[in-house]
């Protein structure tokens, strides 16, 4: 009997995931990579119809690399067909695989296309009625979800109106914006060290570049100029492309990782990561008896790195820039994060040549003032 191996690295180094059950009461074992933390469950004969797979790909059959035409095809043409005046199920799902496929002609991402169709799938569970905006309203009311994600339902039903030239007097709900968490630099270190090599190649280069996870997760060797020690950022959500300066340790840490496909993180979904760092998080937080570590997200290093430079440098413009940012607005909530105080203790250092002082400048001291043939260099412990 051939043992079982990772369908995407072909390793047999596996992790047991637990069990999954399937619509037809039936119990299948899922398996994580201890290699490329890719998951995936038991060779089994395909069950899931081609409807299903599309709204799990939210829109795109990545799973069977079914074409976009073939996609197309799957639009219902039929007329909706009603019993005792209700929409049958079978018909809700048909218009939701077409809300789905029309997301995609329009333009819209992915992620957005999987949430949204998500949602309108949890709404008609819990029983609205997708041609009935007052059924809408109702199940939105009644969950205990956030301001946030009621927006976001809002959002979704609205984009389906948009689809079916309809309309409704849509609620009101104000997302409440919070302060992120911010944890301390030697907390963000320690999470590093106790992951993965390319973990922890993952999480410094969030450290040091403020890049969301999506964009650092799609960087490809040719990206990475190790003679000028950069990485060349591909921008996500409509924000500018940027050239990020990186430390050695970032590039010896990314000169180490095996080159397997064009990308340096390799070529399968970010997903399959995420779940591995859960649990490497976790299991860090319980090493260290640390629970702020489990606080820490992919998204936390953005917020840590751009709050510590706009301390360092009060330069908005900077930290906007290092960001990627179009709008200015949306850097400003980084000036009101941390409240530092004011007797912060500082390392001080001297510089009798202009070797040693360009040496402490690369490492991020400050010149404070000379004296005799001495300068005198300071920076933040």
């Amino acid at each position: 009997m051939t043992s079982l191996a990772c369908p995407n690295c072909n390793s047999p180094r596996l992790f047991k995931n637990g069990l999954r059950k399937l619509r037809t009461g039936e119990k299948v074992q899922t398996y994580i990579c201890r290699e490329c933390a890719h998951r995936f469950t038991e060779p089994r004969p395909l069950q899931v119809s081609t409807e299903r797979r599309f709204l799990r790909a939210g829109g795109i059959f990545v799973g069977n690399q079914i074409c976009a035409q073939e996609a197309k095809n799957l639009e219902p043409q039929t007329e909706i067909k009603t019993v005792a005046g209700e929409i049958t199920q079978q018909d809700t799902k048909g218009k939701i695989v077409e809300f789905s496929w029309w997301m995609k002609k329009q333009g819209y991402k992915d992620g957005t296309i999987l949430s949204r169709t998500k949602l309108l799938k949890i709404m008609v569970k819990r029983g609205a009625n997708l041609y009935d905006p007052e059924t809408i309203k109702d199940v939105i009311a009644k969950q205990s979800w956030s301001e946030g994600r009621k927006e976001n339902a809002v959002n979704a039903y609205t984009t389906f109106l948009t689809m079916t030239d309809g309309t409704w007097n849509p609620p009101i709900y104000c997302r409440i914006r919070k302060i992120p968490f911010i944890p301390k630099e030697d907390e963000i270190d320690a999470l590093i060290a106790s992951c993965s090599p390319k973990g922890a190649a993952l999480l410094q280069t969030l450290k040091e570049t403020a890049a969301r996870v999506g964009e650092a997760w799609s960087l490809k060797w040719i990206e990475l100029d190790t003679e000028n020690r950069t990485l060349r950022l591909t921008p996500e959500k409509g924000s500018n492309p940027r050239i990020s300066k990186i430390s050695s340790k970032l590039l010896s840490m990314l000169l180490a990782l095996p080159r397997k496909s064009d990308h340096i993180f390799g070529s399968y979904p970010l997903s399959g990561y995420r779940t591995c760092f859960t649990r490497q998080r976790k299991r860090a937080a319980i090493k260290l008896g640390n629970p702020r570590l489990l606080q820490i997200t992919f998204h936390t290093f953005r917020h840590w790195k751009a709050t510590m430079e706009y301390h360092r440098t009060k330069d908005i413009l900077y930290v906007m820039r290092l960001l990627g940012h179009k709008s200015i607005k949306n850097t400003l909530v980084y000036t009101q994060l941390i409240d530092f105080p004011e007797d912060d203790e500082f390392v001080c250092k001297v510089a009798k040549t202009v070797q040693e002082a360009s040496q402490l400048i690369e490492n991020g001291f400050e010149f404070i003032c000379a004296i005799d043939d001495a300068k005198l260099f300071r920076k933040r412990k």
